[in-house]
């Protein structure tokens, strides 16, 4: 059985075609800079776009999830980022044959009863075959594309020079704890052993749940490279949302709500990519959630810090303000940097402030998130910038995509009611004792808490 390598001669190769792709973009933002010109931001990042557009591996997955959290680039680039899909061509079936082989075996096609020659979704690191057991079982089987480990390491060196262009042009926002984070997470999601780990874990978390589905890991058709489990039977949300009621919408916001939130309030762990293509939705409303690779653990103060902060705003307490921040990572802030972080987090936790009946939307439109975004943005400029703490990214990230899903939903629910449901009896102590517990069951320890 083979293993990928991250080669000199690979890394070379992913080198050479990115930055032939980023020399336009990048040579033409230094010499604006050296002359004094104001860039066109509109312009330049279309220009990007454009640049990465033709680049399928991680740099794209890469750029869409810069385009989701809040000031790691100028608003104009987020907008043209968002506009980058995933999806890449799938792989043929002669090339498929021949990683099968390498992951399995010579005779691998006769461990299954059927493998589809089409892939049924193809994405930046991978492609999923659908597949039946010899006991009948569905089966999907995640197959990573060849050298994605010299790729991932390619991408990300080339990362650090994109966020170094724009943190030239404005310094509001010190990138390198979010690098950092994007970093670990995307090298984290090239292991499909630690992935199926993840399944596991959630399988524990939601196992007395009927509204949320986790597949099950066939350890013996999954390697570090492949990943086979049981197929989950659902539709795609954007198939469904129009051919629902108002009530089925709800369920279906309340059962995403739980998927994502029980985890963090009750045992410290985010999924972070709400993305659409990452869960489907069955007909009694229960959701099947399909994609493990972006999964977060956190230390049990921080989840206090998170509530805490909730606390802070509903209260006007400042002093627990300050702690809930240096919870989140933010060391010693001042006053003025809290004034700033309390409008986005006022933005981020509307919702569950008031104890009524409401839509997503009555605050947390897009164009009310950018316009609040862009106020912070430049109160932050004003006082120096701040270096974004790395445990903000994927928190920020669940909490802006879950908030569009609702947002495309139309859902109306009393939010503030689900969120003291989840937090009520909230202890520290209690949750780490839980936390270790799931840990060690799914094989993740307490070490992979960063």
């Amino acid at each position: 059985m083979s293993k990928e390598s991250n080669t000199l001669r690979k890394r070379v190769t992913r080198y050479a075609k990115v930055s032939k792709a980023m020399a336009g973009f990048g040579a033409r933002a230094a010499g604006q800079r050296y002359l004094g010109i104001d860039p066109d931001r509109q312009k330049q990042a279309e220009r990007l776009r454009k640049a990465l557009g033709g680049l399928k591996g991680p740099l794209m997955k890469v750029a869409q999830i810069l385009s989701t959290i809040p000031d790691a680039v100028p608003k104009e680039y987020a907008m043209e980022l968002a506009q980058l899909q995933s999806d890449a061509p799938s792989m043929g079936w002669p090339f498929v044959k021949r990683r099968m082989a390498a992951e399995l075996g010579p005779n691998w096609e006769k461990k299954f009863d059927k493998f589809e020659h089409e892939a049924s979704a193809a994405a930046s690191l991978g492609q999923v075959h659908k597949a039946i057991a010899h006991d009948g079982r569905k089966l999907a089987c995640k197959l990573q594309y060849p050298d994605m480990l010299s790729t991932v390491e390619a991408d990300l060196r080339q990362l650090k020079m994109v966020l170094a262009v724009f943190e030239r042009y404005d310094r509001a926002v010190s990138t390198k704890q979010i690098q950092q984070e994007i970093a670990d997470r995307l090298r984290e999601e090239l292991d499909y052993k630690r992935e199926a780990k993840h399944i596991n874990l959630y399988r524990t978390m939601h196992a007395d749940s009927e509204n949320v589905h986790v597949p099950e890991v066939v350890d013996t058709l999954s390697t570090e490279r492949l990943l086979t489990m049981t197929w989950l039977e659902g539709e795609k949300l954007v198939n469904v949302v129009n051919k629902r009621s108002l009530k089925d919408r709800n369920a279906i916001a309340m059962n995403m709500f739980n998927a994502w939130y029980t985890p963090f309030y009750h045992y410290g762990v985010i999924h972070g990519d709400p993305h659409l293509g990452n869960y489907t939705v069955r007909k009694d409303n229960s959701i099947n959630l399909l994609d493990f690779g972006c999964i977060r653990v956190f230390k049990p103060k921080l989840v206090e810090g998170v509530i805490n902060l909730y606390q802070a705003l509903q209260k006007g307490d400042h002093d627990l303000a300050v702690e809930a921040y240096k919870a989140w990572g933010f060391n010693n802030p001042s006053k003025q940097l809290i004034d700033i972080l309390n409008v986005w987090a006022k933005f981020i936790y509307a919702p569950i402030l008031d104890d009524k009946t409401r839509l997503i939307e009555e605050t947390n439109t897009g164009l009310y998130g950018r316009k609040t975004a862009n106020k912070v943005h430049q109160e932050l400029r004003k006082i120096g910038g701040v270096e974004v703490p790395r445990e903000f990214v994927f928190m920020d990230r669940a909490a802006i995509g879950l908030g569009s899903v609702f947002l495309r939903l139309k859902a109306e629910i009393n939010w503030y009611q689900m969120f003291q449901g989840l937090i009520s009896g909230f202890g520290v102590k209690e949750l780490a004792k839980r936390q270790e517990k799931i840990l060690k069951a799914s094989g993740l320890m307490a070490a992979s808490q960063t």
